[in-house]
């Protein structure tokens, strides 16, 4: 378990959607640089990738053979020569008819272990880029979007290997082959073939544009929007029923359905026909061909059996050349979702969060990171900070020259209004979010430390902290994986919540999803426990009481407090007032700065 984790269950992500949540991504132009790194990224290198397109070139070759060498031997045979001048076709059309089977299996065997393993690969790379950005760097991601983004638009990934790259190198490879093919039987034959194939891919690139390609750019930011819609109907359904709002947010959820099974009817639409046209130049291709290559018959060695082959083979060229029109609208659906990925999951680290450092890479290099211990103290000196994404003429919660101490075994309460910074001091202390300024533990400046070796020192519980869907034992070895179950008693002892587990049947118990099966000040005892286990010296907790019956908060914060080491320092953040006793000494913050 990373310190991290420890530290803080990411919280969930603001109610602010990203501007590209729910735009299409535009239709054409160059693909930006992050746009192309997260395409290269899905594409598996060419030796492990050309397997694959080897394969299906056989495939497709083996399909066209099969006809041509079909259509050869039934007009042939139409002649009623001796069997011996037939036999050998007759072999390669069983050849040809079990070579197609074997390089097909090929083909998709070796296309999908390679696409698989690539689309692992790019999921691993970007949890790498989100670990840094969350929670903070991801405030204004509305999770139905970055679930949508990050599982659906990864999946759609695997796409570019195997429905677009694949059978457009295997189609144009085969027709180019077929092409120079039919020329040697005859070249008016060969230049229908080839006028026919240009005429199918520029209809099928100006019918997918023009009739789907909106509709394809749209399906996902409207996935997005109904995972959204889905996500709040669940998980603020009691809020809804108390208003009396559920009808309201069926009907929303409705509404977004509605709009994605229309946009998925409209891609269905243009893919129907741009296909049926596909089909219809498939048949002009054989006509015109036997209207052209007739009047040669019995010139210059151009047999029967030959024209049989020239006008039936565009049949088989044509059916290699038929995923074309879905490949052009896979790279569609491809692109847009690279786009999507690129806005998630920037390359670049926002100002405000914080960056991996030169001592960071030069611990994972040595794989030893150095390590702070609190000492004398945390002290900061004329900090400032901000979150990411706030206007430059946003105040609220920004902090401006901050100083403050806090030694071992001290309690101090930062109080002030909403907005005034108070969990912005808390998520600069844990490294969640960049400073300027002194931030110094036990005198070294925490940016010279790597953030996860801060977060062992610093501790947060958060205002709403995360419950995961698993027992109350589960719960807490996330922060202590060896502890036996005689520790997990005795901190929950600690926190006042040994007979309640008790009475839900033990550690066994659920707490549901995030906590649904548990008040929010047993959700702030839990989390504690897992704090105390971590054994943080400095642990930060960031309105403890909120939520809470306010009769029942005075008798919460004194557990909490009283859960807590001799030796470890707290720093308390409330907007209302605690009792003095609670605490050693109290700071207000207003406007970011420190009052008084």
């Amino acid at each position: 378990m990373s310190a991290r984790t420890a530290a803080s269950a990411a919280s969930a992500p603001g109610p602010g959607a990203r501007p590209s949540d729910g735009a299409d991504v535009p239709a054409g132009g160059s693909l930006d640089a992050d746009t192309r790194a997260v395409l290269r990224s899905a594409q598996p290198p060419l030796r492990a990738f050309a397997p694959s397109v080897l394969a299906g070139i056989g495939t497709a070759v083996s399909a066209i053979a099969l006809l041509a060498a079909s259509a050869w031997l039934i007009a042939r045979a139409a002649e009623r020569p001796e069997l011996l001048y037939l036999s050998a076709v007759i072999v390669a059309v069983r050849a040809f008819a079990l070579g197609r089977g074997v390089f097909r299996y090929l083909e998709r065997l070796t296309g999908h272990d390679a696409a698989l393993a690539q689309l692992a690969s790019v999921r691993a790379g970007l949890v790498r880029r989100l670990v840094p950005l969350a929670p903070d760097g991801l405030g204004r991601t509305r999770r139905g979007a970055l679930l949508s983004n990050l599982v659906d638009d990864v999946d759609e990934l695997q796409n570019l290997p195997l429905r677009v790259v694949h059978p457009l190198a295997v189609a144009g490879l085969a027709a180019v082959a077929s092409v120079v093919f039919t020329a040697f039987l005859s070249v008016p034959a060969a230049l229908v073939l080839f006028a026919c194939l240009a005429v199918a891919f520029a209809l099928a690139v100006w019918l997918g544009w023009a009739v789907g390609a909106r509709a394809e750019r749209s399906i996902a930011p409207l996935r997005a929007r109904l995972s959204d819609a889905l996500l709040d109907q669940l998980t603020n359904l009691e809020v809804l029923a108390a208003y009396e709002a559920t009808d309201a947010s069926a009907r929303r959820i409705r509404a977004a359905d509605d709009a994605l099974r229309a946009a998925v009817v409209r891609r269905a639409t243009a893919q129907a026909l741009t296909a049926g046209a596909v089909s219809l130049l498939a048949g002009a291709a054989s006509l015109l061909t036997l209207v052209i290559a007739m009047p040669a018959l019995g010139q210059g060695g151009f047999t029967g059996p030959a024209l049989a082959v020239v006008v039936l083979l565009p049949m088989a060229v044509f059916e290699v050349f038929g995923p074309v029109p879905l490949a052009l609208a896979s790279w569609r659906q491809v692109r847009a979702a690279a786009t999507r990925i690129a806005e998630t999951v920037p390359s670049r680290i926002p100002a405000e969060i914080p960056a991996e450092t030169a001592v960071d890479r030069d611990a994972a290099d040595a794989q030893q990171a150095p390590t702070a211990q609190l000492g004398a103290g945390i002290a900061l000196s004329g900090v400032a900070a901000r979150w990411p994404h706030a206007a430059e003429d946003d105040e609220e919660g920004r902090l401006r020259d901050v100083d403050l101490q806090l030694r071992p075994g001290e309690r101090v309460l930062v109080t002030g209004p909403s907005g005034a910074g108070k969990t912005t001091l808390a998520h600069v202390l844990v490294r969640f979010l960049e400073y300027s300024g002194s931030y110094r533990i036990d005198g070294v400046e925490a940016r010279t430390l790597p953030p996860d070796e801060v977060r062992r020192v610093v501790g947060l519980c958060e205002q709403t902290p995360y419950l995961f869907d698993e027992s109350i034992r589960q719960n807490l070895l996330f922060a202590h994986d060896t502890a036996d179950d005689a520790e997990l008693w005795s901190v929950l002892d600690r926190v006042g919540l040994a007979s309640w587990v008790r009475d839900r049947g033990g550690l066994d118990a659920r707490v549901g999803e995030r906590g649904a099966l548990v008040s929010g000040g047993q959700a702030q005892r839990l989390a504690l426990a897992r704090a105390v286990l971590a054994g943080f010296p400095v642990l930060v907790l960031d309105e403890p009481t909120a939520g809470v019956d306010p009769a029942a908060s005075d008798a919460l914060l004194g557990d909490l407090l009283g859960a807590v080491g001799p030796q470890q320092a707290v720093l308390l953040i409330s907007h209302i007032d605690v009792p003095a006793a609670s605490v050693d000494r109290i700071v207000r913050l207003e406007a970011g700065r420190l009052a008084g």
